[in-house]
């Protein structure tokens, strides 16, 4: 088993700790009683075996060592006599203080054996009871309540007089202690030289072999250190310049985590005990535990921590004996018997020697076993009665001492059956001041260290926090300010650290139970309602009338013997149960609230108010707001983003300031230091959930407020922690991200000022506290709310920078990578969008520039500064090897040097336009930079979305500067063949780079590109071939490609559903390519076949004409649905709406082509007839032939014609015709 020192002891004892004889079980009376101690701490030497005194010995002669200091009577000796017999209230309190672990937690009570022995035998005793019950947790802490001796106290200094009034109300008056009779102090005498004669024998040097070896001796503090003293305090008065810490005990088991912000609870070292706390008043107020043992001591289900100062002696047939003296001619009674049976049980000592006198002479002696005392003559009684007793008086306490930091009385006259209790604080506070009760300051003083104590355990378990919440709380109700604010502070700030700030929202409902339901759970401030239980533990109308001040009653003493009569009857509401905050709004008010308690005692502790700048708590603080147009703008930003990274830097030389003359290393500097910190988290965190619901006026102003209490950390602290640093980044990252998001959403400006500049009492009062320290005004630059757009997005930047900028001075990126990536990431993206927003503005003052055809310096300088944005961009994505990121700037920059191009080619005016080198200059850098995007990708499976992105940009460029070359040839700077093959090379590498294959929701446009190549390729070879004389090589190439081309694009414009006029004019082209040909051609049956040839791509246009027909027939119907309607909705303007003008212009040329053919047709097929005298197979084609081309001449001479009805007119035309030409083309044939 570990050592426990016993810290509450003047000077520190080494103490031996007695091997445990757990769990023994003891057969008592027939009975059985389970009992087992251990001892937690004893400061007793080794046991000497006691010395047998010969007979006739006479105890009425001193022995030689009488009343000297004894390591082995300990203080058992003097204080037998007497002479230290002044009660100890707080003697419970010493115990706690130096066993926190137990407190609260495993412990049902915590006592003197004395006052465990008075109580167990509280039927059998007609002597008074008078004891006062504190409740921490589920421990009950019992301390002897002298009201004699408090009383005469109270006539020496006023205090206490309600008491007295209450008291002798209460009592019979005529109640007064007994003096102690002259029998009673020889018997005293006696036994006190009887004890010195046992240990003053030869025998008394030599150690009992069997047990020496578990020990070894200590020194003993002094056992009569209290004699003269005063043993019941003033009320507690804490001198303001002590420190505490939670260690409290000097416990090897609780050792202090300084890594966990609590370890510092009031900042103090650890190494300073919160013994310190109590070095001008613990010891000499009896707050120390001077017991010789402390042991735990389980009786039943019943675990106890008791103090004794049983002098225990070796030999006999055991180990350990207690040694007794008897009058041989009084019996032995069931009290003494008693008493000699629970002492022996709370030490764990097995065996009891006897010694008999006669008049002070020794007689003889005698040896008992402990489990035999139940049954000696005249002292029968049953252990199971006992142990009844406990449970029923345990019960009754814990049912109804249920307030924590409330002092009960628990009471019973001498010669009384009734036993009552009273609840002494809420009697006190009904008339006096609430510290007029000295248990006040002691009671507060253990909450609280119970409470550190739970706080430091590493592996603590959250599920504890409501109680520690509870103790805190109920320790602050007991704390005046004025007198004790060290300790307000401290316990303010650890309730502040019980709400974690950064916790998942679904947390608050999983591991807080809403209703505790353990026997720790007590209501501490709810009404109690009187319980109708079988015990009649209530006072009723018929009783005395001051009865009804009784919290509860036991009407017979004879009740506690009945088993189970006061079965835990806990009428304790579970109030225990951590807050659930709903949100993480609610859990850092919280935590504000208790953070502006803990400020507001740590300045009311501070003396140098007078050199304080004045400022009035009521009084909002202005929140600095100013148009960013007046302050000079971006310029004055690097200005003061230098100064403050100047003043970051002056960090490493260690000075700081407070301008309230807070003494560095004081706990109001420490505390505060720490309080400032927690504020700071919290209002990052409530900036933090601003942002996700998109209330950026009010994040800006939490992280304004977070900034301001690092500002005033700043300039409080030395030395910055590291995780201070990464703390600071992670804010000005948050502000940079606010920045952002406020650039980004300026049509809701109003709304987020008004956000901005609203303010809570609280907050004006925290920032109150920070003004005391500092001017907070460092971080202003990336706090204020600006209504230009460039300027928000520069403040954005400069916070990342700044956030950067730390992260390097202070050697932290290789510790937070994570924050450093983050850091970077955010940094090329605010510079993407710096370096979009110029590149906007670029192509505005490019579309606006009308009177001046060159490019403005404006411009120019705009491409600059977009350019520069991008390419730091690139190299921070670069950085951190985000290919992805890197890509889209990649591709933004691609982007530039289009509108650059574009800019370019609007220079130049359309009249006599030629494509200039410049544009071909820039539109070949753009190229190369989506070329470096899709490098940087690598591949499409890194992003497919990106790579998709920069192909189709890729093919765009390609295809613009295709087109633009072929529309506009530079034909004075280049040959047409030369301008002819790069616009051919241009367009193939468009069409590389456009997918047609992959489904996505750009297949459509991709197909509409490509086929628009083909068609254009087609057009160009067309027109070469018309325009081209000589080389016939040359010219068959160009036809076979100006075919091959036409049919690809009309293979992809049958795909889209939504191109029918495109489709129709490449048919057309096509037609016109087939009557260039047959122009060329001599032969009849040459000719015949070109002209069925274009008939049939006549008759394949077809499907164009019935999706024209379909758009034309539902714009009728949806015309046609009702004026009213008409009138109420727009013609509709989807992407397929037809152009009618278009449809127009080659409905006619199609007609007027196809009634050229058919003339045609039937000029050739007659000639060919008369010729050869006629195929059966031709005259139908040409009767066919005939027959529609008269209707068609019909219907082109008829103007009343409506659009739709001429389109029907094609379509049956080209019905008949398809329907002949498997027959016309098989006798051509």
């Amino acid at each position: 088993m570990e050592e426990f020192c016993g810290a509450g002891a003047a000077a520190p004892l080494r103490g031996d700790v007695e091997e445990p004889k757990q769990g023994s079980v003891l057969f008592l009376g027939g009975n059985e009683v389970k009992s087992s101690a251990v001892v937690k701490y004893s400061s007793a030497p080794p046991q000497a075996a006691f010395a047998r005194l010969q007979e006739k010995t006479d105890l009425k002669l001193p022995p030689a060592n009488w009343l000297r200091e004894s390591a082995k009577l300990g203080p058992a000796g003097t204080t037998i006599l007497g002479n230290n017999k002044k009660s100890k209230p707080f003697s419970s309190f010493g115990m706690a203080y130096d066993f926190i672990d137990s407190v609260g937690n495993d412990v049902d009570v915590v006592s003197d054996s004395e006052n465990i022995k008075k109580l167990l035998k509280i039927p059998y005793s007609k002597s008074h009871v008078s004891m006062a019950v504190h409740r921490i947790g589920r421990t009950l802490l019992l301390d002897e309540l002298d009201i004699q001796e408090l009383f005469m106290r109270s006539s020496q200094t006023g205090d206490w007089t309600w008491l007295k009034e209450f008291y002798q109300r209460l009592i019979d008056q005529k109640w007064q202690r007994k003096k102690k009779s002259k029998e009673h102090w020889y018997q005293k005498a006696i036994l006190s030289k009887f004890l010195y004669y046992s240990i003053n024998g030869d025998g008394a040097a030599q150690p009992v072999p069997s047990t020496s070896k578990q020990h070894q001796e200590g020194p003993v503090s002094g056992e009569s250190d209290e004699a003269g003293e005063a043993s019941w305090p003033a009320p507690f008065e804490m001198p303001s310049s002590l420190s505490e810490d939670p260690g409290a005990s000097n416990q090897g088991s609780v050792p202090l985590e300084p890594s966990y912000i609590v370890g510092h609870v009031a900042s103090a070292p650890k190494e300073q005990n919160l013994t310190t706390l109590f070095n001008d008043g613990e010891n000499s107020q009896g707050l120390k535990n001077d017991f010789v043992r402390n042991i735990l001591w389980t009786f039943e289900d019943i675990h106890m921590l008791v103090g004794s100062n049983m002098p225990i002696f070796g030999g006999g047939r055991y180990p350990a004996v207690s040694l007794r003296l008897r009058d041989n001619n009084k019996p032995i009674n069931v009290l003494t018997g008693i008493d000699y049976w629970l002492d022996n049980l709370i030490c764990n000592v097995p065996e009891l020697v006897m010694c008999f006198h006669v008049n002070g002479i020794v007689q003889k002696y005698e040896m008992i076993k402990t489990e035999d005392i139940p049954n000696l003559e005249n002292s029968n009684f049953s252990t199971k009665v006992i142990k009844d007793i406990a449970q029923n008086i345990l019960s009754f306490l814990k049912s109804n001492c249920t307030k924590e930091g409330h002092t009960y009385w628990l009471f019973k006259a001498s010669g009384s059956d009734i036993v009552k209790l009273y609840d002494l604080t809420t009697l006190c506070e009904e008339t006096e001041d609430k510290y007029q009760n000295p248990f006040t300051m002691p009671v507060a003083i253990l909450l609280y260290k119970v409470a550190c104590n739970m706080m430091l355990k590493k592996n603590q378990n959250r599920k504890h926090y409501g109680t520690i919440r509870t103790l805190l709380l109920n320790c602050l109700k007991l704390l005046d300010n004025g007198r004790h604010p060290q300790i307000i502070a401290s316990a303010n700030y650890m309730l502040s650290e019980l709400f974690q700030l950064d916790e998942p929202k679904k947390e608050d409902s999983t591991d807080f139970p809403i209703s505790g339901n353990s026997d720790e759970s007590y209501s501490e401030e709810e009404e109690e309602m009187p319980d109708s239980d079988e015990n009649g533990s209530y006072s009723n109308s018929s009783d005395p009338p001051d009865d009804n001040k009784a919290v509860a009653i036991i009407k017979s003493v004879g009740e506690l013997s009945v088993p189970e009569k006061y079965k835990s009857v806990h009428r304790i509401r579970p109030s225990c149960a951590f807050p659930v905050c709903h949100g993480t709004e609610e859990r850092c008010r919280l935590v504000l609230n208790y953070v502006l308690e803990g400020l507001k005692s740590v300045d009311s502790s501070v003396k140098k108010e007078s050199d304080l700048p004045a400022a009035d708590p009521s009084t909002p603080i202005p929140l600095k707001y100013e148009d960013e147009s007046t302050s000079g703008g971006p310029d004055c930003l690097e200005k003061q983003m230098a100064l403050f990274l100047d003043k970051m830097g002056s960090f490493q030389k260690g000075k700081h300031s407070s301008q309230s003359g807070m003494i560095p290393g004081s706990w109001q500097y420490k505390m505060k230091l720490q309080l400032i910190l927690k504020s700071s988290k919290a209002y990052y965190v409530l900036s933090d959930a601003a942002m996700i619901l998109q209330k950026y006026g009010r994040a800006l102003r939490y992280i304004k407020l977070a900034l301001q209490c690092h500002d005033t950390y700043c300039c409080l602290c030395a030395s910055m922690l590291p995780e201070v640093l990464v703390f600071l980044c992670q804010c000005l990252t948050l502000c940079g991200d606010i920045q952002l998001m406020l650039a980004q959403n300026a049509n809701n400006r109003a709304a987020y000022l008004e956000e901005y500049n609203y303010q809570t009492k609280e907050d004006q009062e925290i920032l109150h506290s920070l003004h005391r320290e500092s001017r907070c005004q460092v971080f202003a630059w990336a706090t204020d709310l600006s209504t230009d757009l460039e300027c928000q997005l520069s403040v954005s930047c400069k916070c990342y920078e700044a956030a950067y900028e730390i992260l390097l001075f202070s050697n932290l990126k290789n510790q937070n990578p994570e924050q450093h990536v983050q850091v970077l990431k955010r940094m090329g993206n605010i510079r993407n969008e710096i370096g979009v927003f110029y590149m906007n503005q670029a192509a505005a003052v490019q579309t606006e520039r009308v009177v001046s055809k060159t490019v403005s310096t404006t411009e120019q300088q705009l491409w600059k500064k977009s350019f520069s944005c991008f390419e730091e961009g690139i190299q921070n994505f670069e950085s951190i090897d985000d290919a992805t990121n890197a890509a889209l700037l990649l591709c933004n920059t691609g982007r530039l040097m289009r509108i650059c191009a574009q800019a370019h080619c609007a220079a130049e005016g359309d009249f006599k336009r030629e494509f200039s080198p410049e544009e071909a200059l820039y539109y070949n850098k753009a190229i190369d930079y989506y070329l470096k995007a899709l490098r940087s990708l690598g591949k499409r499976d890194v992003h497919p979305a990106v790579w998709d992105s920069v192909n189709w940009e890729l093919s765009t460029t390609y295809f613009t500067m295709a087109t633009l070359q072929q529309d506009y040839a530079p034909l004075s700077r280049k040959a047409q063949e030369q301008i002819e093959k790069e616009v051919s090379e241009a367009m193939m590498k468009s069409l590389k780079y456009c997918d047609i294959d992959t489904a996505s929701a750009r297949q459509p446009l991709c197909q509409y590109r490509a086929a628009t190549i083909h068609h254009r390729l087609a057009s160009m070879y067309h027109s070469c071939l018309r325009n081209q004389v000589g080389d016939e090589h040359l010219r068959k190439q160009h036809r076979v490609l100006a075919d091959l081309h036409y049919s690809k694009a009309v293979r992809l414009f049958q795909l889209l559903k939504d191109a029918p006029c495109e489709l129709l004019r490449v048919q057309l082209e096509r037609v016109a390519f087939a009557e260039f040909q047959m122009a060329s051609q001599n032969s009849s049956a040459g000719k015949l076949k070109t002209l069925f040839g274009a008939l049939d791509i006549m008759a394949k246009t077809k499907g164009a004409f019935q999706l024209i027909k379909k758009e034309l027939v539902a714009e009728s119907e949806q015309t046609s649905e009702g004026k009213s309607a008409a009138e109420n909705l727009s013609p509709p303007d989807s992407s397929t709406s037809l152009n009618k003008e278009e449809v127009l212009k080659l409905l006619s040329i199609f007609e007027s082509r196809m009634s050229f053919l058919l003339l045609q047709s039937i000029k050739l097929l007659t000639s060919t007839k008369k010729k050869t005298g006629g195929i059966n197979e031709e005259a139908a084609v040409l009767q066919t032939n005939k027959q529609v081309y008269s209707l068609l001449l019909r219907a082109t001479a008829n103007r009343s014609l409506t659009l739709l009805e001429r389109v029907e007119v094609i379509l049956n035309l080209l019905e008949q015709l398809t329907r002949n030409s498997d027959t016309g083309s098989a006798g051509i044939q």
